[in-house]
C-alpha cells in the first residue's frame, strides 16, 4: 500500500483547492515528494505538515513570498514574534469589532424608539453627560463644508457620533462632542424634556424650538440650563435624508418650582 498521496488528496484532506497548492508549488514554499510515472504528483506525509505550516503563516498574514524565508531560517524567538504581532492585530480588529457592534446596536435603537413615539414629547431620565468643546460659531453662521474642513480638530467617524448643539440664548452657538469625564461641559443628570424629528432644512428647527418652550410652558416644566439640540446623523439612514434632531431641556424638580411660584 503506498504511503503517499496525490494532489487531488492533499486539497481534499487540507479543505484547500488544487490550485491554491499549485501556487505554492510555483513560489517555490511546498513541493511534491516525488512525481510518479504517470506524471502524478505525490505528497508523504512531510508535506503535510509543511502545507500545515504554510497555511497557518498565511493566516497570521504572512505574505507569500516570505514564507519560504520563514520556514527555512527563522528562529524560535522570531516565531514568538510573528505570533505576538499578529495576537496584537487580532486584538485591534476585536476591538473594532466590539466597537461596531455596539454602534450597530446603538442605531437600531435609537432608530426603534423614535418608530415608537415620533414627534411626541417625552420625560427622559439621564445620566450625567460629559462634553468636549468642538466648533463655536455665531448663531447666524450655518455648518458648512468648508467650516468642518478648516477644523484643527478632525473628528474619527464625525458623523457616527451624537452632536451636541448647546443653545443658551447668546449670539454664539457650540458643538460638542461626548467625552469622558471631565470634559469642557458636563449636562447634568435629571429627568429631561426630549423631543425627536425628522427636519428638511436647519430653519425648521426655529419654530420647532419654539413650540418646545411652549409645551414646556403649557405643561408647567421649567426648563433650566440650556436648551440642548442632539443632532443625529446616522439615523437619516433611515430617513431619505432627512436630519434626525432630538430637543432636549432639563426640567426643574417640581419642588423647587413651586417654592419659586409662591415668592
Amino acid at each position: 500500500m503506498k504511503s503517499e498521496i496525490t494532489i487531488s488528496e492533499l486539497a481534499k484532506l487540507m479543505n484547500v483547492s488544487v490550485h491554491q497548492i499549485r501556487y505554492f508549488e510555483e513560489k517555490g514554499v511546498l513541493q511534491p515528494a516525488y512525481t510518479d510515472h504517470n506524471q502524478y504528483r505525490m505528497y508523504s506525509i512531510d508535506q503535510i505538515y509543511q502545507l500545515a505550516h504554510i497555511l497557518l503563516l498565511r493566516k497570521l498574514r504572512v505574505p507569500v513570498q516570505s514564507i519560504k524565508d520563514c520556514m527555512t531560517s527563522y528562529s524560535a524567538d522570531q516565531y514568538r514574534q510573528l505570533l505576538q504581532h499578529s495576537l496584537r492585530e487580532v486584538d485591534a480588529e476585536l476591538q473594532r469589532l466590539q466597537e461596531l457592534q455596539q454602534f450597530i446596536k446603538k442605531v437600531l435603537r435609537e432608530q426603534q424608539s423614535f418608530n415608537l413615539q415620533p414627534n411626541s414629547y417625552q420625560i427622559k431620565r439621564h445620566d450625567t453627560t460629559y462634553l468636549a468643546r468642538w466648533i463655536e460659531m455665531d448663531s447666524r453662521t450655518k455648518l458648512n463644508a468648508a467650516r468642518l474642513a478648516e477644523q484643527p480638530k478632525h473628528v474619527p467617524n464625525l458623523f457616527e457620533s451624537d452632536i451636541h448643539y448647546v443653545l443658551d440664548g447668546s449670539s454664539t452657538v457650540t458643538l460638542y462632542l461626548e467625552t469622558q469625564a471631565p470634559g469642557d461641559l458636563f449636562l447634568p443628570g435629571g429627568d429631561y424634556l426630549s423631543i425627536q424629528t425628522l427636519v428638511n432644512e436647519d430653519e425648521d428647527l426655529e419654530p420647532l424650538i419654539a413650540q418646545f418652550y411652549d409645551y414646556a410652558a403649557a405643561q408647567s416644566h421649567v426648563i433650566t440650563g440650556p436648551l440642548i439640540l442632539v443632532e443625529k446623523s446616522y439615523l437619516s439612514l433611515f430617513s431619505q435624508s432627512q436630519l434626525h434632531y432630538e430637543l432636549r431641556g432639563l426640567i426643574e424638580p417640581a419642588a423647587k418650582s413651586e417654592r419659586r411660584n409662591r415668592t
